[in-house]
């Protein structure tokens, strides 16, 4: 076991969510060189409703297991170098129809074993990659980070939007962009940046998803909150206060619930919270009090399943667990501080969703 203490989680944060629509695989070709990057052990379980989709961050790939821990499929070939068959610090994924929607931020040096850097390993990437691994469209440039045309700056979270269109949570830029398949932003929350908490501004930003009323619900994280705004930059829900840590405290996620709650994952905190519009909180479940747990696990993800459980991705606890409504845990991925890259293990898991099961986003 790798020691926890000396892990960082700078500049690595991110959100997601099962997307509303499919992406045709006619999207954009398959930049130069790509190939397939993935294991055919298992192959008849792919994509199959039920698994889990996992962004296993410092292992450097998504893996999508079974309820036996088994890895039915996955790409990253595990090396810190962006490329064609790898993803660096991969923070987010979900499954768009047969296509999985990935996000990689990069590592800052001695998060995982491979990157060796001092200036850490970069990716800056949103890609959409095919069964076979090969990426089919891609936004931003591997390894190179910035905010111009086709560029990125630590992008942690990305959605799939009607119209061929993605959300990316693009959190060194301090902002969030909606782009179309031609690379185009036409919509952004933010100035490019420019960290703040007062009108079109953000701190850190952490995810972002889709409303069934078009708004855009953002985990704003390092002010410490959560915001649904408008196509004009409105502000018309927040939960939590930049100034006040004992509400929220590092915002990593928010999905909306159809009953109208809001899911939170409250990170630096160690929980996860449920709360209403009139702000009271309806559920709360702490990682870090768990038997086993490390003192700050930093929980990153939190989705509700249709059965109620929710599925947390207990980020340096290496493990991803779904517990019941009574906080009673009822199926695990990885060992509880234990990571790794063998059979039922991860290392430092920050995304996972269940294939074909909502999420709090809306509904495909």
């Amino acid at each position: 076991m790798s020691g926890h203490g000396s892990r960082r989680r700078a500049l690595i944060a991110a959100g997601g969510g099962i997307a509303a629509f499919v992406l045709s695989v006619a999207l954009a070709g398959a930049p130069a060189g790509a190939a397939p990057s993935i294991s055919h052990e298992e192959r008849g379980g792919f994509n199959e409703r039920g698994n889990v989709l996992i962004a296993d961050q410092f292992n450097n790939r998504v893996v999508e297991v079974d309820r036996e821990h088994h890895v039915v499929w996955h790409f990253g070939d595990g090396s810190s170098v962006a490329g064609p068959h790898s993803i660096v610090g991969v923070n987010d994924a979900e499954r768009v129809g047969a296509l999985t929607l990935i996000a990689g931020t990069g590592t800052p040096m001695g998060a995982d074993p491979s990157c060796t850097d001092p200036n850490g390993c970069p990716d800056n990437r949103v890609m959409l990659v095919n069964e076979d691994g090969k990426i089919v469209w891609q936004y931003g440039m591997a390894g190179i980070g910035g905010s111009g045309f086709d560029q990125l700056n630590v992008p942690v979270q990305a959605t799939a939007l009607p119209g061929r269109h993605v959300l990316i949570t693009d959190q060194s830029n301090e902002r969030v962009i909606e782009v179309n398949e031609n690379h185009e932003i036409v919509w952004q929350y933010g100035m490019t940046g420019m960290t703040g908490s007062g009108f079109d501004e953000l701190n850190n930003p952490n995810s972002a998803e889709l409303l069934p009323n078009g708004n855009i619900l953002i985990a704003d994280e390092n002010n410490n909150r959560v915001i649904e705004v408008t196509r004009s930059h409105q502000i018309v829900w927040q939960y939590g206060d930049p100034n006040d840590t004992s509400i929220l405290n590092g915002a990593a996620f928010a999905s909306r619930l159809a009953n109208g709650h809001t899911l939170i994952t409250d990170s630096n905190n160690n929980r996860v919270v449920e709360v209403t519009k009139s702000k009271m909180v309806t559920f709360s479940y702490v990682t870090s009090n768990r038997p086993g747990s490390m003192g700050m696990p930093l929980p990153t993800r939190a989705v509700r399943l249709r059965n109620g459980d929710t599925l947390i991705s207990d980020q340096f606890n290496d493990q991803v667990i779904e517990i019941n409504r009574d906080g009673e845990i009822v199926w695990t991925q990885g060992q509880i501080q234990v990571d790794g890259n063998g059979f039922n293990r991860l290392n430092a898991p920050y995304d996972a969703k269940v294939i074909g099961d909502y999420t709090g986003l809306t509904r495909p």
